[in-house]
């Protein structure tokens, strides 16, 4: 079975024969940080549960990029940014619903008996990695905080 970081060449491959400059580029950009991330120290080739956190990091940064350009009246950068966006996110796990996200989290909270803001880290110790790369951290955080809160 092919690795996510051989998909992604085999797919900069694809983009680039059929002249897709967008996916190209975001493919590119995308091989670059995992390659970065394999030389700086690492010296082992990523899993590809490595690579996912990677491409979640750059993901978000492409989110925010918009946000930023978008709030500038930048348009043609935002609209650039949100398609590089959607290319990553079409490597990355289905992001969770709102109702299944409180679901982890109330199970969680039952778990660890956690009760007012004071066990917002036990709670999100036990949720992270149940999570990772489905729910953004920001938006984990906040569910916990309103359950823990009401």
């Amino acid at each position: 079975m092919p690795t996510l970081k051989d998909q992604l060449r085999t797919d900069l491959t694809a983009a680039m024969k059929a002249r897709d400059d967008t996916r190209t580029r975001t493919l590119r950009m995308a091989l670059t940080a995992i390659t970065n991330q394999e030389v700086s120290g690492v010296a082992h080739e990523l899993t590809d549960e490595e690579i996912t956190k990677i491409l979640t990091r750059e993901a978000k940064r492409r989110r925010e990029a918009a946000t930023a350009f978008a709030d500038a009246g930048r348009d043609a950068q935002a609209k650039a940014e949100r398609a590089e966006e959607e290319i990553l996110a079409s490597y990355l796990p289905a992001q969770l619903s709102d109702d299944e996200l409180a679901a982890l989290v109330a199970a969680a909270i039952a778990e660890t008996g956690a009760s007012g803001p004071a066990g917002m880290g036990q709670v999100m110790k036990v949720v992270t990695p149940q999570v990772a790369g489905r729910a953004e951290g920001s938006r984990v955080a906040a569910m916990v905080r309103t359950r823990l809160a009401g």
